[in-house]
């Protein structure tokens, strides 16, 4: 008896082993499978074109630089994000979280007051009516076209560059939101009289799970224009941030310090976007826009 309880003790084990052995198979399976179709091709076309880009670049005459000179111009950059001479001389890294911290404020400013203005909006006909044009009026305003009025509003660089987030940012949301509160089914309208839901416990289980889709859908435009507006605002107003980064470097003409910074500011964009998708998905489970 011992030793067929032995026996069976191991081929439980070997069992076990063969399941998880297949059960890691799969996933590397799956794992290589979502490579292929997602990161592959865009490895490939970046590879084609930063062979393009050298070669069009290559010639001594070129206005712009190769991306070999690139990397050679600026591998101190590139291996120490970091350093901080003192003053506005600190690295690309300290420069891109001044900026990110900027964005943090006004977005966030944006996301409140955005969300609100939507639900307000979008629940009352009133409100639509007399509000909606006005928005649409003011959205259509360049965000570099207020930051003059920030300044003299604030008179410091770093609030009128949050403001112009807040007021780049907050019209995609109003709308997003409005839109997703009004076309809410009626089907739920009903369920919550039914139950005789006040008007917190509809806005918290009925509104926001409706109109989520549409709300994440506004948050994404936001974050993107957010970090559009602030690289631009950055070349005015000056100080540290990935935008006066680049305008300073235009004046030192080094080209390829800006080069470099264009790429981190589109990995930047790209990586707020997918942290905005990421949680849209998870709030969502998947039925927002991607």
């Amino acid at each position: 008896m011992k030793v067929n309880t032995q026996n069976a003790t191991g081929t439980l084990m070997d069992n076990q082993k063969v399941h998880f052995l297949h059960k890691a198979s799969l996933q590397s399976k799956r794992m290589g499978q979502s490579f292929v179709t997602n990161v592959l091709p865009a490895l490939i076309i970046a590879f084609l074109f930063i062979i393009i880009w050298e070669w069009m670049t290559s010639s001594p005459g070129a206005a712009l630089p190769s991306p070999s000179r690139v990397v050679s111009d600026t591998w101190e950059l590139i291996v120490n994000p970091f350093y901080n001479h003192g003053g506005t001389d600190v690295g690309m890294g300290w420069q891109i979280l001044a900026s990110l911290e900027r964005v943090a404020y006004g977005y966030t400013l944006a996301v409140i007051a955005g969300i609100s203005l939507g639900v307000l909006v979008g629940q009352s006909t009133w409100a639509m009516r007399g509000l909606d044009p006005i928005f649409q009026i003011l959205r259509t305003v360049p965000p570099l076209a207020w930051l003059p009025i920030s300044l003299a509003a604030f008179q410091d660089s770093n609030p009128s560059a949050i403001f112009v987030i807040f007021i780049t940012a907050i019209w995609p949301i109003i709308i997003n939101t409005s839109v997703g509160v009004r076309n809410i089914p009626e089907d739920y309208r009903n369920v919550s009289r039914v139950l005789s839901l006040n008007g917190y416990e509809y806005f918290v289980k009925i509104m926001l799970p409706a109109a989520a889709p549409y709300i994440f859908t506004g948050l994404r435009i936001g974050i993107g224009l957010s970090w559009l507006a602030i690289v631009a605002a950055e070349m005015l107003i000056g100080g540290v941030g990935i935008g006066f980064f680049i305008w300073d470097a235009w004046n030192a003409s080094m080209i390829s310090d800006i080069v470099l910074a264009l790429v981190y500011v589109g990995i930047v964009g790209f990586l707020l976007d997918r942290l905005i998708g990421f949680i849209s998905t998870l709030v969502t489970r998947g039925t927002s826009a991607q």
